[in-house]
């Protein structure tokens, strides 16, 4: 997790290079349901790369948005789910969603 002195000044800067990625975004989008798996994510998220979800969830394990819980099973489970953190999100997200609505009622 970065220190305060890493983060940018502007809070806005700090959000934006917290979850400022098209992918971060479309993770967290599918992680408001409920928890999901790799496999999951990968299938659902069109065009990401494996690299790329694994570098996305690792820095967002790291920034404490998300959880990642593995299960003592065979094969082994893994399952990522948001954080206290990555819920408190859901506001700003949730705001996204509707003025992506309401921007493409203007279009039509």
């Amino acid at each position: 997790m970065l220190t305060k002195d890493e983060l940018p000044e502007c809070p806005v800067a700090t959000t934006v290079q917290l979850i400022g990625s098209k992918w971060k975004l479309l993770i967290m989008r599918n992680l408001l349901d409920r928890p999901w798996r790799f496999n999951e994510l990968k299938k659902s998220l069109e065009g990401i790369s494996q690299k790329v979800l694994t570098d996305s969830l690792r820095s967002m394990e790291e920034d404490g948005i998300i959880t990642r819980t593995v299960y003592a099973e065979v094969p082994p489970r893994v399952e990522y789910a948001l954080s206290d953190v990555g819920e408190s999100m859901r506001p700003i997200l949730d705001a996204m969603k509707e003025w992506g609505l309401r921007y493409k009622e203007t279009l039509e």
